[in-house]
């Protein structure tokens, strides 16, 4: 049953993260580097601080590009209402708040430290490990 499997058994406990501080420019390129379109940013003690993503390079490009400016570091354009699950969530859990909310990715988080992050593609591997048992 999808409800008894957990988070935790498929997320991904190495996350490319950025930090507030790094430059939009050089988040723009860890992204394309690493083939995402997204990554968490935390603070020095591992914090979830935020998340930053192809649409908020875009917008922190078109913001400097109309004032005519430098784009400022990942904290001036990250997305700070964070929707979050610990590694305890189930995978059907999981897929609700997928549909709900049009998310790609979700940070795991453990006392407000990142410990990994669920993606849509995670949850398929889930329900199909699942349909594979249940044969």
């Amino acid at each position: 049953m999808l409800k008894s499997m957990l988070v935790a058994d498929y997320m991904s406990r190495r996350v490319i993260t950025l930090t507030p501080d790094q430059s939009v420019h050089d988040a723009i390129r860890v992204l394309l580097e690493n083939k995402i379109s997204g990554a968490p940013v935390v603070g020095e003690s591992g914090e979830l601080k935020g998340m930053f993503s192809e649409s908020d390079c875009l917008k922190g490009a078109l913001e400097a590009s109309y004032h005519g400016t430098e784009i400022g570091p990942v904290s001036e354009y990250m997305t700070f209402d964070l929707q979050t699950v610990n590694g305890q969530t189930s995978i059907l859990d999981a897929a609700e708040i997928f549909l709900a909310d049009h998310r790609r990715r979700l940070p795991v988080v453990d006392d407000g430290k990142l410990v990994g992050q669920i993606s849509r593609r995670d949850l398929l591997r889930a329900i199909d490990d699942f349909n594979r048992n249940a044969s």
